[in-house]
């Protein structure tokens, strides 16, 4: 409904409203959904954290042929320093020589912890999106069709889902934990799609039935065109939010694994096997425990936050406009109920 300047209206909040301005309506679902995304503050600055945290942490191992703009490496035996302790300074600013300090057989810190944090990111990128795209198939595939080929999919969904994570995921180091973490988060990736089939299953059943499904049948498009072309473009938004708590969760079962030593192995370091091999030393040296420990909880706060946002930027129903003053909104706003939001959003997708 339009806003006049009623006195009649309450004036003290409008809650569970989605506020339309001028200029946003008539705009794409991409453009709202990116707005949405950008006015979500912890968001965008967790998003942004996270790529320089990750960036900084390549540019220092190097990728490839590249090499990094450190002078150690992870495997390099150096004599101690200061005792092994750390280096860095804040003020004035300075790096040192080594900057986490070095580990009780003289490696520099700095270089196993950026070393372990890159690897640590292939893990759960490769995990997130290889699982992802199991889930989205399967799931696609089970809401569709419906009938035998749901209960047979859904059985197997059901099969993989009893077993513990963690006993899959031990199971699955202890055969591939020693050829690379590339290796470990591919086999761990095929057996963490199941939460996002369920997901994507249950948002295929309801789309499924709607005009415009019905529309493209009757236009005689395939299965597959109706599945990847229409359906499938209207499911994103779970699809995109349910990924990205699925890497925030694969940082944990890598950090898990690796401290049971089922995960990557050494020489290779990751976040975890860090913690694993330096967890007798927290007593002597605290240092080599907090710096993976810490790094592990921002890496899975900053994937959270970004999360979060996506989930509000794809869904209108999970935000809450709050104003203390419904005088101070713009003339031309329009409240609509997250309902009506979310079917104007559907049609916009739709158009």
């Amino acid at each position: 409904m339009a806003l006049p300047n009623d006195p009649g209206l309450p004036g003290d909040v409008i809650e569970q409203s989605h506020v339309l301005a001028a200029d946003e309506r008539g705009i794409s679902q991409g453009r709202l959904t990116l707005r949405r995304f950008v006015a979500h503050k912890p968001a965008v600055i967790s998003a942004v954290l996270f790529v320089l945290l990750v960036g900084f942490a390549v540019s220092v191992t190097g990728i490839g042929a590249w090499p990094g703009w450190w002078k150690w490496n992870h495997e390099q035996l150096l004599p101690p320093v200061d005792g092994g302790r750390p280096t860095l300074t804040l003020f004035p600013f300075s790096l040192g020589e080594h900057p986490f300090g070095q580990n009780t057989v003289g490696k520099d810190y700095f270089a196993m912890v950026m070393r372990g944090l890159v690897n640590s990111s292939y893990i759960m990128f490769i995990i997130g999106l290889l699982a992802s795209f199991i889930g989205v198939v399967i799931g696609a595939i089970a809401g569709y069709y419906r009938g035998w080929v749901d209960s047979v999919l859904m059985r197997l969904t059901d099969v993989v889902i009893v077993i513990p994570i963690i006993v899959i995921g031990a199971v699955v180091g202890s055969a591939a934990g020693g050829l690379g973490p590339v290796v470990l988060a591919v086999f761990l990736g095929f057996f963490a799609w199941t939460g996002v089939a369920r997901l994507v299953r249950a948002e295929f059943l309801t789309l499924r039935e709607r005009e415009f499904v019905e529309a493209a049948r009757v236009a005689g498009a395939s299965d597959a065109r109706i599945i990847f072309k229409h359906i499938l473009p209207n499911a994103i938004g779970v699809v995109i939010v349910s990924t990205t708590l699925l890497i925030a969760a694969a940082v944990i079962l890598e950090t898990s694994l690796s401290f049971l030593g089922y995960g990557v192995r050494s020489p290779d370091v990751s976040l975890g096997l860090l913690i694993a091999q330096n967890q007798s030393a927290f007593q002597t040296r605290p240092w080599l425990f907090w710096w993976p420990a810490v790094l592990i909880v921002l890496l899975s706060l900053l994937v959270n936050f970004v999360g979060d946002g996506l989930r509000d930027a794809f869904d209108p129903r999970q935000k809450r406009v709050v104003f203390r003053k419904v005088k101070e909104l713009p003339a031309d706003a329009t409240v609509v109920s997250a309902d009506d939001a979310v079917s104007e959003d559907e049609a916009k997708a739709q158009l």
